[in-house]
C-alpha cells in the first residue's frame, strides 16, 4: 500500500521525468519540490515505490523512471487535470468554427489536437448505423455522367460518379432521383443498404436491358452506404512518432502498422473504459493484446446523443497525462457542442 507522501513522490518523479526524459533521483526531488523533509527520507519513499514496481531503474544511475504500472497509478491519482490556458482554447474554437462538412470538421479536429499536445491525434466517426439519409442529389456531369451525393442526418456527405447508358434525358433524370430517393431517404444506413442490395439482386434476374439507367445508380449508392457503415478514424500526427523514437523502448513499426490499419486501433479505443468524467487511459503493458506495448492511448468520448464516439491520443508511455487529457476533453467538448449546434440549425 502507498503511503499519500509516496503518492506524491511519485507524482514528483512522474513530473520530472517527462520534463527533463532523465531518471529522477532523491536528491533532484528535495532541490524541486518543498517535501519538507531529507533526502534519505525520500530513498525510503522511493525504495517502497520500486518494491511496489512503481518505479524502476534504467540502469547502475541512482535515478528512477516510472513503470507502467507507475503511470497508471500517477493517472488513477490525479487530483486534477491542467486546464488549458486561454489562448489554447481560442485557438481551438477559431479552428473548429471554420470548419464545414463533418469530413471538414474531423481533420480540424485532429489537427488541433496534435497542435496542442505533440501526440497521433485519433477521432472516430460518429455511429453511422444509426444515421438517416436526409437527401440524395443526382448532377447530370454530361456525356452519361451523373454525380451522385449522399448526405446522413449525421452532416456525413459523400460525392461519387456513375457511368449511366444510354445518356439519361432531364426528365429520365428526375424520374431516376425520385425512384432513388423514395428508395432510401429518410431510412437508416443500415435499411437503406439492404433496400439498394435487394433491388440490385432483384436486377440481377430480370431480363437483359430492364433498368439499365437505375442499376449503375444504384451500385454506387450501395458501394457508398456501405463506406458509411464501416466504422473509420481520422488522425493527425504520425510524423511525430519519428521524432518521439526515443521515448519507445523498442521499434515503433507496431505503432505505425495499427495506424496504417486502423482495426487495431478502432478496437482499442471501443474497448476503453471511460470515469465518470468520459476519460479513458490504456497505458503501456495493458495495450499488448493489441501490440501496443510500447504506447499510451488517451480517450474522451464526444456527441453522445449520436450513440457516441471517441477522440484521443497515442504516444509514447512518458507523455504528460494531465495536459494532454485535459487537452482531450476540452476538444471533445467543443466537437460535441458544434455538432448539437449543427443539429439545432437544421
Amino acid at each position: 500500500m502507498v503511503s499519500e507522501r509516496g503518492l506524491q513522490v511519485l507524482r514528483a518523479i512522474v513530473q520530472d521525468y517527462v520534463d527533463t526524459r532523465e531518471p529522477v533521483g532523491s536528491k533532484a526531488i528535495v532541490e524541486r519540490h518543498a517535501f519538507g523533509v531529507s533526502a534519505a527520507t525520500i530513498r525510503n519513499d522511493m525504495a517502497l515505490l520500486e518494491d511496489e514496481e512503481l518505479i524502476a531503474a534504467p540502469h547502475t544511475s541512482s535515478g528512477r523512471v516510472p513503470t507502467d504500472k507507475g503511470y497508471r497509478v500517477f493517472v488513477d491519482h490525479l487530483a486534477e487535470l491542467r486546464p488549458l490556458s486561454s489562448p489554447q482554447r481560442t485557438a481551438i474554437t477559431s479552428f473548429l468554427d471554420a470548419s464545414g462538412d463533418l469530413d471538414d470538421l474531423l481533420g480540424r479536429t485532429v489537427r488541433a489536437l496534435t497542435q496542442l499536445t505533440g501526440q497521433v491525434a485519433i477521432v472516430q466517426y460518429p455511429s453511422f448505423a444509426r444515421a438517416n439519409v436526409s437527401h440524395v442529389e443526382l448532377v447530370d456531369l454530361g456525356s452519361g455522367r451523373l454525380l451522385i451525393v449522399v448526405v446522413t442526418d449525421t452532416g456525413r456527405v459523400s460525392q461519387r460518379i456513375a457511368l449511366v447508358r444510354p445518356e439519361p434525358s432531364e426528365a429520365d433524370l428526375i424520374q431516376l432521383r425520385q425512384r432513388v430517393s423514395a428508395l432510401v431517404v429518410g431510412s437508416s444506413v443500415g435499411d437503406a443498404s439492404q433496400r439498394v442490395h435487394t433491388v440490385l439482386a432483384a436486377a440481377a434476374s430480370a431480363p437483359a436491358g430492364a433498368d439499365a439507367e437505375v442499376q449503375p445508380v444504384l451500385r454506387v449508392l450501395a458501394e457508398e452506404l456501405e463506406e458509411f457503415r464501416q466504422d473509420r478514424l481520422v488522425m493527425a500526427g504520425a510524423a511525430t512518432l519519428a521524432k518521439r523514437e526515443s521515448d519507445f523502448r523498442g521499434s515503433i513499426y507496431p505503432l505505425l502498422e495499427a495506424i496504417e490499419e486502423q482495426v487495431t486501433l478502432l478496437k482499442l479505443m471501443t474497448d476503453m473504459v471511460v470515469d465518470d468524467q468520459g476519460l479513458a487511459a490504456s497505458i503501456g503493458r495493458e495495450n499488448e493484446q493489441f501490440g501496443l506495448g510500447e504506447a499510451s492511448v488517451l480517450a474522451s468520448d464526444y456527441d453522445a446523443s449520436r450513440g457516441g464516439a471517441r477522440v484521443g491520443l497515442l504516444g509514447p508511455t512518458r507523455m504528460d497525462y494531465p495536459s494532454h487529457l485535459a487537452a482531450v476533453r476540452a476538444v471533445a467538448h467543443y466537437l460535441t457542442r458544434m455538432l448539437e449546434d449543427d443539429d439545432s440549425s437544421r
